[in-house]
Parts: structure tokens; sequence; C-alpha cells
């Protein structure tokens, strides 16, 4: 499961059926908390989540799932370039850390990297 996670419903929805468009199954959330209270950590193959929302940020949820032992990879969404958040979400492990508005083909691109690299020994 690719769990797409952001506060801004058009975004969610755009993300989210774009995922489901390739045949992956997809769940959504319109903020780290409500993931984190579904507890649905087992079924998540992957997490793509914005990182500015109010509450719980994307590199905190990034933080947190690594904290639980949740190997799913995750990719932070952000309408704002930072460099150095970008170098820091990529040092503690991010599978990608993509600009808004990016391109459907970047978006998938990253997702089928980050499903890949769960598969390599």
């Amino acid at each position: 499961m690719i769990v797409v996670i952001d506060d801004d419903p058009s975004v969610r929805e755009a993300v989210e059926n774009l995922i489901a468009s390739r045949d992956f199954p997809v769940s959504s959330y319109s903020s780290a908390e409500q993931f984190v209270a579904s507890g649905d950590f087992d079924s998540v193959s992957c997490v793509v989540t914005d990182i500015q929302m109010p509450g719980m940020s994307g590199m905190q949820l990034q933080h947190y799932l690594r904290a639980i032992h949740c190997s799913a990879p995750v990719i932070l969404m952000t309408a704002y370039f930072d460099e150095s958040a970008q170098r820091e979400a990529m040092t503690n492990g991010a599978a990608a850390y993509l600009v808004k508005p990016f391109s459907s083909a970047d978006l998938i691109r990253e997702v089928e990297r980050a499903l890949a690299s769960r598969e390599s020994p």
C-alpha cells in the first residue's frame, strides 16, 4: 500500500489518483497524525508526504517512522524548496525530495524507484 499524506485536498486527491492509475494500491490521509493514528504501518510499502503541514511535518513523520522501525521509503513533497531541508531529508534516508509542481512522470519514477529499493537486498 502506498500512503499519500497532504493537508491540501486537491494535491492529495491528484497524487492518489495518479498512483492509483498505475494500479498501485493507495490510501490517503489529510495529516501525518491521522496516518499515525491508523496504526497501519505493516502494509505500507511507500509514503508520499507533504513536508509543511499543520501539526506533524513530513520530516517529523519520517523520523517517527524510522524510530518505530517502519522500513517504508518516504518521498517528501514541498512547495518551498530549501536546500538545507533537502540535504537533511536525504541524509535521514528520504527516498526522494520533490518540489511542487512536479510532473506526473517524476512522481511515478520516484515511487517505482522507492519500491524497487525495498526489493533489492
